[in-house]
């Protein structure tokens, strides 16, 4: 995205607001509440339509971002508004999944640390924001966040597939998962680690 500078020295932002890239962002966003619809859709098609919208929306996750680098459409308001999409996303989808009953009893405590972990990163990128630092995303932390979003997809379609809320295919789903879960522990002390490292310099 183009960054133009207006009178007085303050950014604007340019026509890139409107590539391609930042499009597919949008449309992760507006996924959101659509995966949420889904669950008032009684029957197996609001499982496959929930499964639908959440795989298209996870894929344009790492196609926008491609076509950013290939294209040259890097953007600031695309490096925002990515992450909260990704958060979004996750954060309804797991909402869905404890509400049709496929994270229950222990399970929940996974969506809990899952959940707990992607507001802590949020408000710790915030900070260090205002201290002008950039903490780079890792490559276990990326691996994480696709183990996470294929869990995600093969909960939301189990029911449609098992019939129940038992089988195969949901205990699979769970594994994957819990194991993303306790990746996310690990990955979310990292960037604290990292945070408390310059907040530490800054005094």
């Amino acid at each position: 995205m183009t960054i133009g500078i207006r009178e007085g020295g303050r950014p604007h932002i340019g026509a890139h607001a409107l590539s391609l890239p930042n499009f597919l962002t949008y449309g992760r966003i507006a996924a959101a509440p659509l995966v949420g619809a889904t669950f008032f859709i009684p029957g197996d098609l609001g499982h496959w339509l929930a499964f639908l919208v959440f795989v298209a929306a996870s894929v344009t996750d790492y196609v926008d971002g491609y076509i950013a680098r290939a294209w040259q459409q890097q953007s600031v308001l695309g490096r925002m508004l990515d992450p909260i999409a990704d958060k979004l996303l996750v954060a309804v989808s797991i909402l869905v999944l404890v509400a049709n009953g496929m994270l229950a009893g222990w399970s929940i405590w996974a969506a809990i640390i899952v959940l707990m972990r992607e507001i802590f990163v949020s408000g710790l990128r915030e900070f260090l924001a205002e201290l002008r630092v950039s903490v780079p995303v890792t490559r276990l932390a990326k691996w994480k966040t696709t183990l996470q979003l294929i869990a995600i997809a093969t909960l939301l379609v189990a029911p449609a597939l098992e019939g129940s809320q038992s089988g195969f295919i949901p205990d699979v789903g769970l594994t994957m998962f819990w194991i993303a879960a306790l990746v996310t522990l690990y990955t979310g002390f990292d960037y604290f680690m990292a945070g408390l490292k310059h907040l530490v310099e800054e005094e």
